[in-house]
């Protein structure tokens, strides 16, 4: 029977380009010249200091620009409580890898709701999806792609015919 996988991955290696883009583009705007700013990559998390609230904003504004280049979605980012030190301010940013347990429940309950002949299971990280013909599988995918509220970028993966 033909199946695919519904997957929910951010390629760290574009994520590394990424923020290394952010930093050279750092390094070059005007409006930080002469303010200590960082942006660093280390274990799946990217760090963010500056001088001012306004600047941290504007820094996660050309991260968000430079991993839309990349190709890697927006929605898997996740930014963290700001945090004030002194001087400095500095914040988090994290992604989203695999699917929860909860957010893999609301799409099983999509894809149940729109009655599409397909069967649906979650397994770990993934949803699986089988059906019997093809175009069903088509159709899933469709629905999941066009599901705002489910609020996480999704892939297809391991599909078999």
């Amino acid at each position: 029977m033909p199946s695919f996988d519904i997957v929910s991955e951010v390629d760290f290696v574009e994520v590394r380009n990424a923020v290394d883009n952010s930093a050279r583009e750092l390094k070059t705007r005007f409006d930080f010249k002469n303010v200590e700013a960082s942006i660093t990559f280390d274990k799946e998390i990217v760090k963010i200091t500056t001088e001012s609230d306004f600047q941290l904003t504007q820094l996660v504004s050309i991260l968000r620009g430079n991993l839309a280049k990349r190709n890697v979605d927006a929605q898997s980012m996740t930014q963290k409580d700001t945090v004030r030190t002194g001087k400095a301010w500095a914040c988090n940013v994290e992604f989203k890898q695999g699917i929860e347990s909860g957010t893999a429940k609301k799409v099983v309950k999509a894809i149940k709701d729109a009655k599409l002949k397909v069967q649906a299971s979650i397994q770990g990280d993934k949803v699986r999806v089988t059906a019997k013909k093809r175009d069903d599988l088509q159709a899933t995918m469709a629905l999941v792609r066009n599901n705002e509220e489910l609020g996480q970028p999704f892939q297809f993966d391991n599909f078999r015919d």
